[in-house]
């Protein structure tokens, strides 16, 4: 092989190592752009979970934050069912579900 020829062999995987540098420089950016955006969908995805979360305790709370015992006599209120025990009417029907205080206090008043 000839000094020329070698020459222009040597220039010829001069220019591809540097298309290759090339591009190996833009796939590292954009490799680069991929992780950043990872990185900002994660703290999105923790502060909406978080925003969820807050929500849901507040929803909670709205709701008076009912033990399960207490949500259970709820649903039986609404069914039309009393859950008081004046008069023994626990577990009768309410007439045309008319409110009652004393089912209403069971269920959502004070806890001790």
């Amino acid at each position: 092989m000839d000094n020329r020829t070698l020459y222009d062999k040597f220039a010829e995987l001069e220019l591809h190592a540097q298309k290759s540098v090339t591009e190996l420089n833009e796939i590292q950016k954009s490799l680069m752009e991929v992780i950043e955006r990872n990185a900002e969908l994660e703290i999105e995805n923790q502060h909406l979970r978080d925003h969820l979360q807050e929500l849901e305790q507040h929803k909670e709370n709205e709701n008076g934050g009912l033990s399960k015992s207490r949500k259970n006599l709820e649903k039986l209120y609404e069914q039309g069912f009393h859950v008081c025990n004046v008069d023994n009417m626990y577990g009768t029907r309410r007439l045309n579900d008319e409110p009652c205080v004393f089912c209403q206090n069971i269920i959502y008043g004070e806890r001790k």
